[in-house]
């Protein structure tokens, strides 16, 4: 499992995210609007809607809100239109950081994505400058309390699904792009209940950190997350499950 996966599952066990659920509404509220206005208003006609609507179901957002969101895409309701931007640059020791944006005043993100990065030892980089480090792919998340390798391997491959990881608690399926949808459908058609699915980029080399420098980059990152224009960060570091354990934020 790639750095930032370990490090969100972690931080999910401390339960970063309950905290912060303000935030991680205001993000999903961004998706959806957009995913509406792009793809139209219709989940079933819609796959980046129904994703986006079935993750704000898990964190319990009320319909009311969903609803209120996906009118605001279609224009039904006054709302704002976001602007989808994608940065590149550089953490503690060179690992890479990807971070997807969605904003409605792009100087203002840039100038505060720029000061964090300076803050935390790294530096915003050019279009381009680590994006080729990863793989854009599908990733299902499984616990294994909930299903077994075989059962997996049955479902998941047959379905489409390139591999299967074991990661201790979880399984990791992993896809192409365009055939995440169709392993979901037979998950839930099979009635295996995941904990995630997602379009992620993982790394294809990664740059192992410790002491100050791991604790700078998890700062660097957690910082990013938790920016409300910032949609998704993704990176390529490598530290221990023990240095993200310590981590205090």
């Amino acid at each position: 499992m790639s750095g930032h996966s370990k490090w969100s599952t972690i931080k999910h066990k401390k339960g970063a995210a309950d905290a912060k659920r303000g935030r991680v509404f205001t993000k999903l509220i961004k998706e959806i609007t957009t995913s509406a206005r792009i793809g139209g208003g219709d989940p079933g006609g819609n796959p980046r809607l129904r994703k986006a609507v079935d993750d704000a179901k898990v964190q319990n957002m009320p319909a009311d809100n969903i609803d209120r969101a996906i009118k605001k895409g279609t224009g039904e309701l006054e709302g704002v239109v976001y602007e989808e931007i994608t940065y590149e640059g550089y953490g503690p020791e060179g690992a890479a950081v990807i971070v997807e944006v969605m904003t409605d005043n792009r100087n203002r993100t840039v100038a505060d994505i720029r000061h964090l990065f300076t803050k935390f030892g790294g530096n915003l980089g050019q279009d381009g400058c680590v994006s080729f480090m990863f793989d854009k792919v599908g990733v299902i998340e499984v616990s294994q309390a909930g299903a077994t390798e075989d059962q997996l391997m049955e479902i998941a491959l047959e379905a489409g699904a390139d591999d299967i990881k074991d990661e201790g608690d979880t399984f990791e399926i992993r896809t192409a792009i365009d055939t995440l949808d169709q392993v979901v459908a037979a998950l839930k058609a099979a009635g295996v209940a995941f904990e995630s699915a997602e379009i992620t980029r993982l790394p294809r080399t990664t740059v192992p950190l410790s002491g100050k420098s791991a604790q700078t980059m998890l700062k660097l990152y957690t910082n990013l997350e938790d920016h409300e224009d910032i949609q998704r960060v993704h990176s390529n570091f490598d530290i221990s499950d023990e240095e993200m354990e310590s981590f205090q934020g």
